[in-house]
Parts: C-alpha cells; sequence; structure tokens
C-alpha cells in the first residue's frame, strides 16, 4: 500500500480516497485519474460478480405446524388425511431443506420432477419405515436409497389462499407432471367426528399412525396453527434417556426400563415397548427417544408410558 497526500491505494484497487488539493506539481490530479480508472474496474467487477453469480437460497422459515386434536373442536367439513410418519421435508423450488434448515442431498432422480414454487410434505418410505428412512435421509452424499422413498406433499406454502386453493395447485402440477418419487396426499372430507374415529381405527389397523385435519379455508402461518390437528388413539412425546434401569426377572441382566426427562424438566421411566434386542442394546444415554402414554397424572407424569423408538432424526 502507498499513500500520496491523501489518496491512499492499492496498486490495481483503489482502498480509500481523499482529495483534498492538487499537490506539487499535480500529483493529485494525476491519483484522482488512478482513482477514478480503477474505480471503474472496481465497479464493473461488483456488477459481473452479482450478475453471474447465483443467489444461495435461504432456509426455510418456521413452518406451519398442528397441534394435538383435543376431541372438542368441530371439524365437520374439514380435510382429513393419513398421518405418515415420515421425516419432515420443505422444497423450494430448487432445493431441499429439513424442518431444522438443514439441505438434503437427494439423488437427482428423485428431485427431478419437482416444481419451481415451494412444497411441504414428507420424505415416507411406507408404514413402519422411519428408521429405514432416516438413516437415507441424513446421508451427506446423493445415493440411490433415495429412490426407495416418496416426497408425500400436503401443503404449497408460497402460494395465496387458503389451504383448499394452495394443495389444488400441487394436484394440478403433478397430474400434467407425474413423479415416480413425489405425490399429493389424498384429502377426504370430514362428516363428522363419527367417520374420523373410524378412519383413524382403520389407519392404525394397518400400521399407520394416525390422522391429520385440516380446514380447508384456512391461510397459511407459521408456527402451531388450530387449524391443523393431528388425531390419534393415544398421546406422544419426546425425551432424553437420563438412566438405564437394570431389569429383573426374564430381564435380569438387560434393560428393565429406561429413566428419561421431558422438556419440562419431568422424569419418569418407561418400561414397556422394547424388543428383545432393544432391552439387549437399549438407547444410549443422551438419546431423544418418543414414547406413547394414556394421559397424565396430577404430577404431570405420563401414564402408561411405552417406548415407540430413537428419534434418528433429532439433528435433522
Amino acid at each position: 500500500m502507498r499513500t500520496v497526500g491523501n489518496v491512499s491505494f492499492l496498486r490495481g484497487d483503489v482502498v480509500v480516497y481523499e482529495l483534498s488539493g492538487t499537490g506539487v506539481g499535480g500529483r493529485g490530479r494525476r491519483n484522482e485519474s488512478i482513482f477514478r480508472m480503477n474505480l471503474k474496474k472496481y465497479l464493473l467487477f461488483l456488477l459481473c460478480f452479482f450478475w453471474l453469480v447465483p443467489a444461495i437460497p435461504a432456509a426455510p422459515s418456521d413452518r406451519m405446524l398442528p397441534r394435538t386434536d383435543d376431541g372438542e373442536s368441530d371439524i365437520s367439513g374439514w380435510w382429513m388425511s393419513e398421518k405418515l410418519d415420515g421425516v419432515r421435508a420443505a422444497w423450494d423450488g430448487r432445493r431441499l431443506w429439513s424442518k431444522n434448515g438443514r439441505p438434503f442431498k437427494p439423488a437427482p432422480a428423485f428431485v427431478a420432477g419437482l416444481p419451481d414454487f415451494a412444497l411441504e410434505g414428507e420424505l415416507w418410505g411406507g408404514r413402519g419405515t422411519f428408521e429405514r428412512t432416516a438413516s437415507i435421509v441424513q446421508k451427506e452424499e446423493p445415493h440411490d436409497g433415495w429412490l426407495e422413498l416418496r416426497f408425500a406433499i400436503f401443503d404449497v406454502p408460497g402460494a395465496a389462499g387458503p389451504f383448499a386453493v394452495r394443495i389444488a395447485r400441487a394436484r394440478e402440477w403433478f397430474a400434467a407432471h407425474p413423479s415416480a418419487h413425489a405425490f399429493v396426499i389424498p384429502q377426504v372430507p370430514v362428516l363428522d367426528r363419527t367417520q374420523l374415529q373410524q378412519e383413524l381405527r382403520r389407519i392404525e389397523a394397518a400400521g399407520g399412525e394416525g390422522v391429520i385435519v385440516r380446514n380447508p379455508g384456512a391461510p397459511y402461518i407459521d408456527g402451531r396453527s388450530s387449524e391443523v390437528l393431528k388425531v390419534k388413539s393415544f398421546a406422544d412425546d419426546e425425551a432424553v434417556v437420563v438412566g438405564h434401569v437394570p431389569g429383573q426377572g426374564a430381564n435380569l441382566g438387560r434393560l428393565g426400563s429406561l429413566l428419561v426427562e421431558l422438556a419440562d424438566g419431568t422424569r419418569c421411566k418407561i418400561g414397556t415397548g422394547f424388543s428383545g434386542a432393544e432391552r439387549d442394546n437399549p438407547p444410549p444415554i443422551g438419546a431423544v427417544v418418543t414414547f406413547k402414554y394414556y394421559g397424565r397424572y396430577r404430577s404431570g407424569i405420563p401414564k402408561f408410558p411405552s417406548f415407540l423408538r430413537i428419534r434418528h432424526d433429532q439433528a435433522l
């Protein structure tokens, strides 16, 4: 770097220029010419850079999330669909993102038929395949395992209007552009809660997780919404494993129950729902697990908690 009078510059690239006079022998005028010439080059460089370099897409913001059905809401005229037990994903028209804003690395063929507008859905490999699905989508490089999955679409967040209008846009797109790796989840009108319970029993008997009901007139909003409800025959929650309680009797020498801590600090033991293999190799300390239960005691402790699975997608 060199300084002449009040002109500071690097050869080829001007850093700062302050002209307070012409200096001796016209050196200020010469430096001003150098400044103007290099400024033009610099501005040309900036113009080319922002013109040629594509914008980096932003990770998805907070998403519209369901609340748990309390059995009291009037859901007549709403739409219901199976609650698919997959890994939530958002397509922004160019890339596929996880619920926490982490970019997935799908096989190119998996996303080849997706539109240039935003979609939300579940990466799904079928009922009872959550662990396999999570292991596929967590890999850092594209691979053909993705082709075992499908993108099950349940909303179009960027579209204007109520849910009925938004989801119609996705249906129209895929009707004109069928994809082997994506589909729009079918929606069935709800007559009343009797019909809803019948559908819930049918899905659970087939190995499904539950039902989602949506108000077709609801706008898209970020965060938990009472316009989208998840319906199950049991409640479920997540907790962190903080201890292993040794088994007795038939389970002597292996896991008896997990000591877990919920998000609110409540601790409880989970002693059922484990396979023999899971008792021999239980979820490690620090793992996040999902369990089901049937109400809570006044103390806040879940009633009859039963292990469902390790949340392998927690980092996504």
